[in-house]
């Protein structure tokens, strides 16, 4: 897979071993993907392995969708990261014909992060304006975990005199900001930070932490914007995948996130250790930490690269880590 920067099982199985027809390594291929289980649950923890062991980490829930045919693929997501490392910690694929996760969906999803993590793990929990609703916000609430989740305008505050007020009737300007220290949304009490936008629009933003600065925590968000753009188009094109069931789309979730975990893991080392990515004239790496590790990774596929050199042990020493980890308590069928 880190080879093709693809999916399709004809594509990798192009790259898997050459001492065979690419026909057979395909065919091996499809029953790892109809004959092996995985434990996701280890395998959060095998991904959380790869961050910083002690203080707060962020979540980061988000949900993306496409077709192929006449099957919807729904993937409902939550990443976990600190900084500008994100990676994909667990996910569920929702069977509602592409539609909005049900709060019901979100909170068991949250649920296996609190047993994966603990609670005193969380620092911070983001979402979008598909995560609203009293269910969902009193569930964060009532567990002790900050949150700030943007909420569509439409969504009424209601203040500690019963006053009800749509943010469209705060009278504020583009660039205009609001702070409500203790306002009521959806049936939830907590702190509400709004900015009106261009074109009658707002940042409407609904939590229990860091008012002050609630926008800076609300833009960390984006770092799963990130990790579903390496997992789709910039890294291992995710939605060419002909699969339907979604037993196995699940699975192929899992493959693709190892490997980006891998290429991010292997690029933040050869960043910090052995040689800096460059910088462009507005401040920002060249390469993100993720491409690099994937460019690196794949200049250690040709043949004659050393298997000694610097980089290369590293490399071998996190591969042979994520082997243990995985073959920990359970079967493991190897393809290739």
């Amino acid at each position: 897979m880190l080879k093709s920067r693809n999916v399709q099982f004809c594509e990798v199985a192009q790259h898997l071993n050459d001492a065979v027809k690419p026909a057979s390594n395909e065919t091996r291929i499809q029953d790892f993907f109809r004959q092996t289980d995985l434990d996701y649950r280890l395998l959060a923890h095998l991904l959380l392995s790869l961050l910083p062991t002690t203080g707060k980490l962020r979540l980061c829930l988000d949900r993306t969708e496409w077709d192929f045919g006449r099957c919807q693929v729904n993937i409902l997501l939550v990443t976990i990261g600190r900084g500008e490392l994100q990676l994909p910690l667990y996910w569920e694929l929702l069977d509602n014909r592409s539609g909005n996760s049900s709060a019901a969906d979100r909170i068991a999803l949250l649920q296996v992060c609190l047993q994966v993590l603990g609670k005193h793990r969380i620092g911070l929990v983001l979402g979008d304006r598909e995560f609203v609703g009293h269910q969902w916000l009193k569930w964060l609430k009532a567990n002790g975990l900050n949150f700030v989740m943007r909420l569509p305008k439409h969504h009424l505050l209601t203040h500690p005199g019963g006053q009800r007020q749509a943010v469209a009737d705060l009278g504020l300007a583009p660039g205009q900001v609001r702070r409500f220290t203790h306002c009521q949304v959806d049936g939830v009490w907590g702190q509400v930070w709004v900015k009106a936008l261009a074109d009658n629009e707002f940042l409407f933003l609904f939590g229990n932490v860091g008012l002050a600065y609630m926008d800076q925590l609300y833009a960390k968000r984006w770092t799963i914007e990130q990790c579903f753009q390496n997992l789709k188009g910039r890294g291992f094109n995710l939605e060419a995948t002909h699969l339907r069931c979604h037993r196995k789309l699940r699975k192929l979730v899992a493959l693709v996130s190892l490997a980006y975990a891998l290429c991010l893991g292997v690029g933040t080392v050869a960043n910090a250790k052995i040689k800096p990515i460059a910088r462009k004239n507005h401040g920002y790496r060249a390469t993100s930490l993720s491409r690099h590790g994937l460019n690196l990774l794949r200049q250690l596929t040709r043949p004659h690269t050393a298997p000694d050199q610097p980089l290369a042990r590293k490399i071998l020493n996190l591969l042979d880590v994520f082997s243990r980890y995985l073959a920990r308590g359970q079967p493991t069928k190897i393809v290739g």
